[in-house]
């Protein structure tokens, strides 16, 4: 588990041991690993960072698989593949950075799926849940005109990793924003247009932004034949993302999740045929950790597709995948 002390991290180390796992506590930070572990003295902690390869050997000795919950992505995402290539053990990563998970299908495609090993990049709110639901709403089409991935969040309150995250991405692309139309990515500097989206209800119409773009734009067309992937985000959520004095989430039960709630309402179309899948729940943050866990559970029991780097809908049963995630997320088909 790389990067277990982080925000992310935790839910993901509560989320292995309720399903049975024992995870290895990995991080860069020493100091921050061990208050960690004083609160697991049953689970081994390994120091490791992403600039020495060694460690990271080190740290994967023994380990069936690894979830590298560790960002910014752009830095730690090839270095932690790597040692998974070398270690012989599947690579599922919660990364919501595009160019970082563009870059894993790019550069590991073909290693991987020359080792027979399985990656799987952006298995996290932001990449993985959108392409699950899309891979539904598909059903049996082969090709589709357009995708919209739409979110509706009650809040965004950061963590400093998507800060940071955010800040890395920013500067790869000189400030530059990014979509995907006509079948590739482009960068451009238009203003993001003011809209308003028709969710479901409860939520209803809500103004959003559009071409907010996320991971899924990776995800989805890795595997489905869509030329235009759109997004959009709820205006609060974005004013709350790129509020400087905005705090970080703060824990309201149990499980250490906040009050934050959200809907992911994905819509595909092909000419005037429409289809919609939807999913609602809470906490962007803690929601990561089932969807993680539970590919990490299906890899390692064998309920795969392929080998290779592959987004959750190509590597998963995609209708199966989410019902089994019905504790933490409710599907509207």
């Amino acid at each position: 588990m790389f990067g277990a002390y982080g925000h992310t991290g935790r839910f993901l180390v509560a989320e292995l041991r309720e399903r049975g796992y024992t995870p290895v506590l990995v991080g860069r930070d020493a100091v921050k690993l061990e208050d960690l572990a004083a609160s697991f003295p049953d689970l081994a902690a390994r120091v490791a960072s992403a600039d020495d390869p060694e460690s990271i050997d080190r740290a994967l000795t023994g380990a069936a698989a690894v979830i590298n919950s560790a960002g910014p992505f752009a830095a730690t995402a090839a270095p932690v593949i790597e040692a998974a290539l070398r270690a012989g053990v599947p690579y599922v990563d919660v990364a919501a950075e595009i160019e970082a998970n563009a870059d894993t299908f790019a550069h590991f495609a073909d290693r991987a799926r020359a080792a027979g090993t399985v990656v799987v990049p952006a298995m996290a709110f932001f990449g993985g849940l959108a392409d699950l639901l899309a891979t539904v709403a598909m059903g049996d089409w082969t090709s589709a005109d357009e995708a919209h991935v739409a979110y509706a969040l009650s809040s965004w309150h950061p963590t400093a990793g998507t800060r940071a995250s955010g800040t890395v991405s920013h500067d790869r692309r000189d400030g530059r924003r990014i979509r995907f139309t006509g079948g590739k990515m482009e960068y451009h500097e238009d203003a993001l247009p003011a809209l308003t989206w028709e969710f479901p209800e409860p939520v209803g119409a809500r103004p959003v932004i559009g071409e907010f773009s996320m991971a899924d734009i990776v995800t989805i067309p890795s595997h489905l034949e869509i030329p235009d992937v759109r997004s959009y985000m709820t205006v609060e959520a974005v004013e709350d993302l790129s509020g400087a004095d905005t705090p970080s989430p703060v824990a309201t039960d149990e499980r250490g999740r906040s009050d934050q709630t959200f809907l992911v309402d994905v819509v595909v179309r092909t000419g005037d045929e429409v289809r919609r899948a939807t999913v609602s729940g809470r906490d962007i943050y803690a929601v990561t950790a089932p969807l993680a866990v539970e590919a990490v559970h299906r890899v390692l029991t064998g309920q795969t597709r392929t080998t290779g780097v592959a987004s959750a809908g190509t590597m998963f049963d995609a209708a199966d995948f989410l019902r089994a995630l019905s504790p933490h997320l409710s599907l509207r088909p």
